[in-house]
């Protein structure tokens, strides 16, 4: 696959850094009680920390903050960490779905960073971090209807097919992951000087876990302003 991160994104925020795991031949059938006890022990572990507004969170101010200079409204489209800490705030737990879907988000709760899990055996695996153009087209979770998107939202994209609206906020119905998913693209937004060194130690013990959990072989990189393409 190939993944890259447009050059007028990171003009905008030359922080920005996306750690990429890509797993191939991955085994996403049953359940694995390892997987569901460790999404588990990391919902138990930040429950204590959400003891005020998930929005004045450390970690969950850069993205606000990021958010907002991409003229994305973080009150109105929350990216998927806030959401989830919230979600987390306020049920203190979270649906278990597939292995794939619950490492993601046990590996995301553990280091507080937001993580996609795209599919990439439904459409091209060329993805790119960009901003939208007028003949983009999104699908919405559970739905199968495309809709436009408006031009100028920085997305996720596969040619015209947006993978992820509002950059961190919503992922499409095509590319999501079910029990037959077998090549999946993560990546993992963060930025330098923020929490960097994070990102590459979730990375780390994603990839690890697919190899070892999921019999898959994991491949990982990153981009950023030195280095906005990653190949695999």
């Amino acid at each position: 696959m190939r993944f890259e991160i447009h050059e007028e994104i990171l003009k905008k925020n030359p922080s920005i850094f996306i750690g990429v795991v890509v797993g191939k031949d991955i085994d996403n059938t049953g359940e694995d009680p390892y997987i569901r006890d460790y999404l588990e022990e990391n919902i138990a572990g930040i429950l204590p920390k959400l003891t005020g507004k998930v929005k004045e969170n450390p970690k969950v101010v850069p993205y606000r903050e990021a958010f907002s200079a991409f003229g994305i409204n973080p009150n109105k489209f929350m990216c998927s960490i806030e959401a989830l800490l919230t979600r987390i705030q306020k049920t203190s737990k979270i649906p278990l779905i597939n292995s794939v879907v619950d490492l993601g988000n046990g590996v995301s709760l553990k280091y507080v960073l937001p993580i996609g899990a795209h599919d990439l055996g439904q459409v091209s695996d060329e993805i790119e971090v960009r901003f939208s153009r007028e003949d983009d087209l999104f699908v919405p979770f559970g739905s199968d209807q495309s809709e436009p998107v408006d031009p100028g939202e920085v997305v996720y994209a596969s040619k015209n097919c947006v993978r992820t609206r509002r950059w961190m906020w919503r992922q499409s119905e095509i590319g999501k992951i079910t029990e037959q998913s077998t090549y999946i693209f993560f990546p993992i937004d963060g930025f330098v000087g923020i929490n960097e060194k994070e990102v590459i130690l979730a990375r780390d013990e994603l990839a690890d876990m697919i190899e070892k959990r999921l019999g898959g072989k994991a491949i990982v990189g990153y981009v950023d302003e030195t280095s906005p393409v990653f190949s695999a």
